[in-house]
Parts: C-alpha cells; sequence; structure tokens
C-alpha cells in the first residue's frame, strides 16, 4: 500500500515512515494510519486498494478524460453498478459463446449510444479483458472528445493505408483499455466500412483483442452501421428514455437482423 501511495505522488518518503510508526505503534493497516495522519484521503485509500487488486480506475480532475466518463471517476457509483450488472450479461449471453465483437448503436445523436459504448469499453476492460473501443461513426465521432485524445488519426486512415496500428491508443490509467479514434473524416463512410479492407482489419483485431467493442454512426444518418454491425456479428440498441421512439428502435432491429447481425439485447438510459 505504501509503495502504492508513493508511486502515485501522495505520500513522500518521510510521510510514508510516519504512516509506518504509527501502523506498528497502533497496530492498524497502513492505510488507516495515513488517513488519521490527515496525508491522504480516504479516496486515495480506494484507488490505491484498486491498483492493489488489479482495479483500474481514476479520481476526478486526473487526466483528459470527460466527467461523463463514469465507470472511470465513480466505479462504485450506481449508475456503474448497473453497467456491471449489462457486462455480466454480454459475458454470459454474448462472449462466453466464443464471440469477441460487438457493436453499439443508437437511433440518433442524443441517444447516448458513444457515451454508454464509451463507459461499457471501461467496465470491460476492468474486468481484466483486453478491450479495444473502435470509434466506427465516420461522420460525427465522439470518442476522441470522450477520452480526450488529441486529433490525430485513426479508423479511416487506416483503411486506405495511411496509417498502422499505431493509431490504437492505450488509454492513460487502464491497463487493459484501448481506443482506435475514427481518424480524418471521409467522404464516403459507408463504402468504406463495406470494404474488403475493413473485414481484413477486423479479423485482425478480432484476433488481439479479448473484446472489440465497435461505437457506430446513429441508424438514422445512413447504411454505416449494417456493415459495421454484420461483420461484428452483434449489436447492442441503445436508447433514451422519453426521447427514443419505439418504432425506431422496432426498425433498427429489424434491418440489423436483416443484414446478418444478432440483436444481443437493448439499453435504455435515462439522462
Amino acid at each position: 500500500m505504501g509503495m502504492l501511495l508513493l508511486e502515485a505522488g501522495k505520500l513522500t518518503l518521510d510521510n510514508a515512515e510516519r504512516v509506518l510508526r504509527m501502523q506498528k505503534d497502533l497496530g492498524i493497516r497502513y492505510g488507516e494510519a495515513a488517513v488519521r495522519l490527515g496525508l491522504v484521503s480516504e479516496d486515495d485509500i480506494r484507488q490505491a486498494l484498486a491498483r492493489q487488486f488489479g482495479y483500474d480506475y481514476v479520481q476526478p480532475g486526473q487526466g483528459a478524460l470527460s466527467a461523463r466518463l463514469v465507470a472511470a471517476y465513480e466505479p462504485f457509483s450506481p449508475q456503474v453498478e448497473a453497467l456491471r450488472e449489462i457486462r455480466s450479461q454480454l459475458m454470459l449471453r454474448w462472449f462466453a459463446r466464443g464471440r469477441r465483437a460487438l457493436a453499439v448503436v443508437g437511433a440518433d445523436p442524443e441517444d447516448g449510444a458513444a457515451l454508454f459504448a464509451a463507459n461499457l469499453a471501461v467496465v470491460l476492460s476492468q474486468l481484466g479483458e483486453q478491450t479495444l473501443l473502435v470509434d466506427a461513426n465516420l461522420r460525427s465521432p465522439r470518442q476522441q472528445e470522450v477520452f480526450g485524445l488529441k486529433p490525430r488519426q485513426g479508423l479511416s486512415d487506416l483503411l486506405v493505408g495511411r496509417t498502422d496500428l499505431d493509431a490504437i491508443v492505450r488509454v492513460p490509467g487502464f491497463a487493459d483499455l484501448s481506443v482506435l479514434p475514427a481518424g480524418t473524416l471521409p467522404p464516403n463512410p459507408q463504402e468504406l466500412l463495406s470494404r474488403e479492407a475493413f473485414r481484413t482489419l477486423h479479423t485482425l483485431l478480432e484476433n488481439r483483442y479479448d473484446v472489440l467493442l465497435y461505437d457506430l454512426a446513429p441508424f438514422g444518418y445512413g447504411a454505416d452501421a449494417l456493415a459495421v454491425a454484420a461483420r461484428a456479428g452483434g449489436v447492442l440498441l441503445a436508447a433514451r428514455k422519453d426521447h427514443t421512439r419505439v418504432a425506431d428502435v422496432a426498425r433498427m432491429a429489424e434491418q440489423l437482423v436483416e443484414a446478418g447481425a444478432e440483436v444481443v439485447g437493448a439499453v435504455v438510459m435515462e439522462f
């Protein structure tokens, strides 16, 4: 515990020795002694324990991640507990069947599908699954903003040979989470995602990662989602309470099944 707090910059060497002396004198845990001395907070101790047990998360204000990435900042909140329940269902009903890829799509940009996909990617990685989140929304990508990434090449550039797998970014603070941003916005996203290059890339990524999660363009933007979902094999529908029309969800499900994808389930969000 002391070493983790030192590495995180929460304690100096002198303070670490003060904590050790109190721990020995009172026969209490190291973290409890550090808190009693006022050197660290309860949040600092929880984060150190999380690192000790291989459970990555970051404290508010750390890094460039969006504050709406609650799975990264508030892993013990009710919202993230609900995410973990969804993760459990997916692990049992989809990934346990030997599947590695899953797509997430909503009917329109306000459904929150991109944010849900980002948070789902975090909780999947916290399970110890090597997880890659691919921003396959080549019309209005969101993952670069959510993960605080600088403008860079990504999926579109990779598909036309302008970059290589170095475009994939490992998310700081999360040992098992990486993101492939959308990259340069192309004039022909549907055609780009329907080409053999995407098929080849998908196979390569599926073999490299335990979980391959695609964030798709909203269904109302065109048929982009159909091409990617069919390649992934499974799709999770995202809807927003009091916003998404039931008829739109039914239409999405019908067209995705016709394209060859299996609708694994649907998630209704309230925000």
